[in-house]
């Protein structure tokens, strides 16, 4: 394999980037919307056929660092410095990228670049097939969603564990005073390097070693990890398998949160874990908590046994080996699944908040629908709400005084031509983009709440205008007068009807990647 840069002359590189426009701003431009996404998929057709005979200096560093096409030495001097290790001459003369380089857009606008291997700049490694284990990978689908989910509040410190191109200590360096990134694969810390300096980002700690072992006995703001989380029959690339039994990996990660987080710290993790025979899920990974901290844990999809190995043998470039090799991994896949009584393997994203709680907030939920990105606002909010909540008795929740939130509507459903709707649903356009179904007390008390009158009194006026007990009402609805509150619906106001609480984020974001 073609060695790395050393990082070396990353600053020359880039202001010649940004001279030539090699932004994500600039290839949507030269290449189209239609093209960059194909390219944002892997496919390089359409954005070949875009830059064909375009002599731009764009269209140049696109062919050289996205399609890995070699062009002429004289062309790319005049563009470029041929120094640092970046490019490299070939037999014939011409001149070929040795790394790729991608166009990355910050959340603020900042033109920033990921390096990777050559042709494992997005998603899956379907070329992994036939290179070293140990290659690694740039910005992926799991890349750019835990970018979005990961609360962006200024800290102090932030850890990026099981680092690979350095996607997320690249964000986490915008918004933490100091970044620490570690990974097994020693060759992750050198892309990591390389990332850092060609976005012109401050140098992060990089450290060599496994889970939790480098940073023994330290503690940060922030933890973010998407990890070698595929559940798989050994240890065959680094960059996606944990080499442990079963979901392990993920549950120490979980499990040893709280000994590396400070007070109010966030511990932001993707990850996969098994549906077991004679198991809830749910509670299984509620279990994964440690004392001591909230929890958020989002299921957005399950796979059976069989789609799961048919996902990464395919990710792997398995299903174009040699003939019968596909297969016979197949079945050791589903044979290890058997033995351990895995029905299933769920996806999703899981949140720790270390908050010293005796009774810890912990929501383990399905959602496979739609979300807003980025998420973090909503994610922060989440947990603002669940700490508030955790100190209140039923009455001190029903003296509060509440407001609509901003993002909600309501949808009144039934029959047309009815004279009445058969129920009503409130809608959030924001954040989880959540959906609850209210009955005629619910959607009673949600249309009053307007900050003037507390809850209880509100019920006491639907009560009278029901015929129905108030003393009753007072005491049956508190829950879901909770759930309203911790699912964002109704948000609380102060004596001087300020809302309480962090408000979500309004402004917009470039597209990443």
């Amino acid at each position: 394999m073609i060695s790395l840069p050393t990082g070396e002359g990353a600053g020359a590189l880039r202001a010649a980037a940004l001279r030539a426009g090699f932004t994500v701003d600039g290839l949507l431009e030269l290449l189209g919307a239609p093209a960059y996404a194909a390219l944002a998929r892997g496919e390089i057709v359409p954005a070949e056929r875009a830059t064909r005979g375009v002599a731009e200096p764009v269209a140049l560093l696109t062919r050289l660092f996205l399609l890995q096409q070699a062009v002429p030495a004289d062309a790319a001097a005049g563009v470029l410095p041929l120094d640092g290790g970046w490019v490299r001459t070939t037999e014939d003369g011409r001149v070929e990228a040795t790394v790729d380089v991608r166009p990355y857009a910050g959340p603020d606008g900042q033109d920033w670049y990921v390096v990777s291997d050559l042709g494992c700049a997005v998603g899956g490694a379907a070329g992994a097939k036939g290179r070293r284990e140990d290659l690694v990978l740039g910005v992926g689908g799991a890349s750019t969603t835990l970018a979005g989910i990961t609360v962006r509040t200024p800290v102090g410190s932030a850890l990026d564990l099981g680092t690979g191109s350095g996607i997320q200590a690249l964000h986490a360096s915008a918004h933490a005073g100091r970044v620490t990134a570690t990974d097994l694969n020693p060759r992750a810390l050198a892309f990591t390097r390389l990332t850092l300096a060609l976005s012109g980002a401050g140098e992060a700690d990089l450290r060599e070693g496994s889970l939790y072992e480098p940073v023994k006995g330290e503690t940060y703001d922030l933890i973010v990890s998407n990890p070698p989380f595929v559940i798989s029959p050994g240890h065959r690339l680094t960059y996606r398998d944990g080499g442990m039994d079963g979901d392990r990996l993920c549950r120490d990660l979980v499990g040893g949160a709280a000994d590396h987080l400070n007070d109010g710290g966030y511990c932001q993790l993707l990850a996969n874990w098994e549906h077991l025979d004679g198991q809830d899920w749910r509670e299984r990974l509620a279990s994964w908590v440690p004392r001591g901290c909230d929890a958020w844990i989002v299921q957005r999809e399950v796979q059976d046994p069989t789609e799961y190995a048919e996902l990464w043998l395919r990710d792997a470039g398995d299903h174009r080996d040699v003939p019968g090799e596909y297969e016979r991994r197949y079945d050791e896949w589903l044979a290890e699944f058997e033995r351990r009584g895995v029905r299933g393997v769920g996806f999703g994203w899981i949140t720790v908040r270390k908050t010293g709680a005796a009774a810890p907030s912990l929501t383990v939920e399905e959602w496979p629908h739609a979300v807003e990105q980025p998420l973090g606002p909503a994610v922060d909010a989440h947990f603002a709400r669940a700490g508030r909540l955790r100190g209140l008795t039923d009455d001190s929740l029903l003296a509060g005084h509440y407001v609509l939130a901003d993002e909600v509507v309501q949808e009144q459903l039934g029959r047309p031509g009815a004279e009445d709707p058969e129920y009503v649903v409130l809608r959030s356009n924001r954040g989880m983009r959540r959906a609850t179904r209210m009955d005629t007390v619910g959607a009673g008390l949600v249309g009053a709440c307007d900050g003037t009158l507390s809850a209880g009194r509100i019920l006491d006026a639907i009560a009278q205008l029901i015929g129905a007990d108030p003393a009753g009402l007072r005491e049956s609805f508190p829950p879901r007068l909770r759930e309203l509150v911790a699912e964002g619906f109704l948000e609380p106001v102060s004596a001087g009807g300020d809302v309480r609480g962090p408000a979500a984020m309004r402004a917009g974001h470039r597209p990443q990647g």
